[in-house]
């Protein structure tokens, strides 16, 4: 092993480069907004060094038959679910203040995601480190770019235009209750609200593509991603204590289609488009029954 140690030092800081380029590759602040900025993205960058600095100091250490080092890496295990609940927790807080709140499976997912790239982190400086210590440091580069181009392809799940396809729908006001297509939404008293709902109101059908499609978008948590993401781009035409302005998502019982209703400051049908077709698909409301069907016809 003594002809490993020349290369202990260049592995090690080669691994920690390329597992920070890989925290700030998928490090973003977007229309979420979180992490915040700076101190939010701070916090994930600190993280970040250290989940690469465990990943690159591993591959010395069990070259060295020191396996009591795979212990380190159970501990930041430990820690990296610690802030998988520390997302989530403050999360909830911020979620208090919404006028469209998030929900509790949205949340969850993006808690699970910030844990999971710290182990993609790891991954890259450990496969970075190994390559440079067992071969050269520029089949460690190599390794480190292949590794950085796997996680471009995980660090982005699938959206809802994979399941659905999202159409501008009417708006029609039939005496007091108020339809996106042919699918009721609710019930409006006042003819003020009503004038509202005309002015600032968009309203489009999703039509499952499947039956996966159809079981997934009648998750509750699911249909408050979807109005969320409006709310969070487009802005949302409504105050606190005022009900009868709260955007909503009903199913058609009969074919499964998902009708949206939203208030928004401005009328943008287009937009408002793309971005249903881009809303995040939560892996806690993806449902498979077509793969239990074909299970149950092979068994």
């Amino acid at each position: 092993m003594a002809w490993y140690e020349g290369r202990f030092t260049l592995g090690i800081a080669i691994g920690i480069v390329f597992g920070m380029i890989a925290r700030f590759q998928m490090l973003r602040t977007d229309y979420r907004q979180y992490p915040t900025y700076p101190h939010g993205k701070i916090i994930h960058i600190a993280l970040g060094f250290i989940a690469a600095g465990l990943g690159a100091v591993a591959v010395p250490a069990l070259l060295n038959k020191e396996y009591t080092a795979v212990t380190f890496l159970t501990l930041a295990a430990q820690q990296f679910r610690d802030v998988r609940k520390m997302e989530r927790e403050t999360l909830m807080k911020i979620d208090e203040t919404e006028l469209v709140p998030r929900g509790s499976a949205y949340i969850e997912g993006i808690a699970m995601v910030f844990e999971g790239r710290n182990y993609l982190v790891i991954l890259t400086a450990l496969v970075t480190t190994l390559c440079t210590v067992l071969f050269a440091w520029y089949w460690g580069v190599t390794a480190g770019v292949l590794a950085l181009l796997l996680n471009a392809m995980l660090k982005s799940g699938k959206n809802l235009k994979s399941i659905v396809d999202v159409q501008p729908a009417e708006i029609r006001i039939d005496g007091p209750g108020l339809y996106v297509d042919n699918i009721y939404i609710m019930n409006i008293g006042l003819e003020d609200t009503r004038d509202k709902m005309r002015k600032h109101g968009m309203g489009f059908i999703l039509t499952p593509s499947n039956k996966d499609g159809r079981i997934s978008i009648a998750n509750l948590g699911q249909r408050q991603a979807i109005l969320h993401n409006l709310s969070a781009i487009l802005g949302i035409y409504r105050d606190s204590g005022e009900p009868s302005l709260l955007p909503m998502a009903k199913l058609d019982l009969e074919d499964g289609r998902l009708a949206v209703f939203f208030l928004a400051p401005q009328v943008h049908l287009e937009q408002a488009l793309q971005i249903l077709q881009h809303v995040p698909l939560l892996e806690y409301a993806v449902r498979l029954p077509r793969k239990a069907e074909r299970k149950g016809r092979s068994g």
